[in-house]
């Protein structure tokens, strides 16, 4: 099955049912590390499980890993027809890789990007990125997945991290509040349901031991060097603003 096709039949699952997701980083002393976002759908493959099965094609166990780089090269032609700006949003992405796995006998669906960065300040935000690839349609038609992709985690904000061996920060900052308000207002009423019943997570692993955080609804685990925050999804959408946080380390 080709790459497309295989985002595509995930991302029209992901816009079917509620669904957790989860951003994690592993910082390193050096400041650089490790960054996903993950996608898990495997509440949609516990509902249609037996369907699933019986669906030759959706039924179809999937282990499947690409990078975006490879993606893009098949559609070479195409971006550069875009306008520059659209060309180097869809850039900042060639770096991340793409792991898909999805099997209905094991009530399994998960989506996760990758990458690896050598300062967390210059890590993008994925989601936004992401967005870009909206643009690809004049080139993929009907066919580009990743267009939907876009539609679920762009919250039109800017996301910011920091670190310094001595805290780390966590920013979201919104672009276009109005017209932000006015996309997520003219949000139909299904996807509303979505994202009314899904998660966001992050969870950030730091070579240090935490001493304090500024959300009280953080985690540490039990070592104090990994903090979990979940948030509703609608927080993230609505007012990623609410999922900023700072971290202080011990000395």
């Amino acid at each position: 099955m080709k790459v497309t096709k295989l985002l595509l039949a995930l991302f029209t699952a992901v816009a079917l049912t509620s669904c957790n997701f989860t951003e994690e980083i592993y910082v390193n002393n050096d400041g650089g590390g490790k960054f996903s976002i993950q996608l898990d759908g495997s509440q949609l493959a516990a509902m249609a499980g037996k369907e699933m099965q019986n669906d030759p094609q959706a039924g179809k166990v999937i282990d499947s890993t690409f990078s975006f780089k490879e993606l893009f090269a098949a559609k070479e032609d195409s971006i550069a027809k875009l306008p520059t700006d659209e060309q180097e949003r869809l850039r900042k992405l060639e770096n991340y890789t793409v792991s898909m796995k999805m099997n209905a006998a094991e009530q399994q669906m998960l989506f996760t990007m990758a990458t690896d960065f050598k300062n967390i300040g210059e890590l993008e935000d994925a989601w936004s990125a992401m967005s870009g690839m909206s643009a690809l349609d004049k080139g993929m038609g009907k066919t580009n997945p990743m267009a939907q992709a876009g539609g679920i985690g762009n919250n039109n904000s800017l996301l910011k991290y920091s670190y310094d061996g001595k805290k780390f920060s966590r920013k979201a900052t919104l672009l276009k509040k109005e017209t932000a308000e006015t996309e997520n207002d003219s949000l139909g009423e299904a996807f509303n349901m979505i994202y009314e019943s899904s998660t966001y997570t992050v969870k950030y692993h730091f070579p240090k031991k935490v001493k304090k955080v500024s959300n009280a609804s953080a985690m540490l685990s039990s070592d104090k060097k990994t903090v979990t925050v979940e948030y509703p999804f609608m927080d993230y959408m609505k007012e990623p603003e609410k999922l900023n946080f700072d971290v202080e380390f011990e000395k």
